[in-house]
């Protein structure tokens, strides 16, 4: 399976939209340098699919890669259908593992007040860095095997 990196997003605070930054820094057992989510736990990088994001669009929100707080927005990767404990590359160098589906939600974010719903806790995917890498905007990402 293979996708495309739509956007690289990160933020300097927790609980606010992220910005496409278009590259980053993939730093192993951390995430993304320079992120407030990022830190030596099992949730360093967070990936939603663009096909997530345009549900949301499709009930009208002004919604677009970055506005779920979510690293990575990916294209044409059925992100949910990776086991946890698999493998993606992004790039030519970077690994990530993935080690969580879905969130729970314990304080409903803007997007949820707005429509009543939000697509990251069910899905968005969640992994942490086994080699690091710079990445881009427009890498591929595919799943590989560990």
């Amino acid at each position: 399976m293979k996708g495309t990196i739509v956007a690289v997003c990160s933020s300097k605070k927790k609980g606010i939209r992220k910005n496409n930054v278009g590259g980053a820094e993939l730093k192993v057992d951390w995430g993304i340098v320079g992120d407030a989510h990022a830190d030596d736990w099992h949730r360093q990088v967070s990936l939603l699919a663009l096909e997530s994001i345009e549900k949301m669009q499709a009930l009208g929100l002004n919604v677009g890669p970055g506005s779920f707080a979510e690293n990575l927005t990916t294209q044409g990767l059925d992100l949910l259908s990776l086991p946890l404990g698999s493998q993606v590359r992004v790039g030519d160098e970077a690994v990530l593992e993935i080690t969580q589906h879905g969130k729970v939600c314990h304080d409903r974010c803007a997007i949820y007040r707005q429509v009543g719903d939000c697509v990251m806790p069910r899905e968005g995917i969640f992994a942490k860095v086994i080699k690091g890498s710079q990445i881009r905007t427009n890498d591929a990402i595919e799943s590989i095997q560990p």
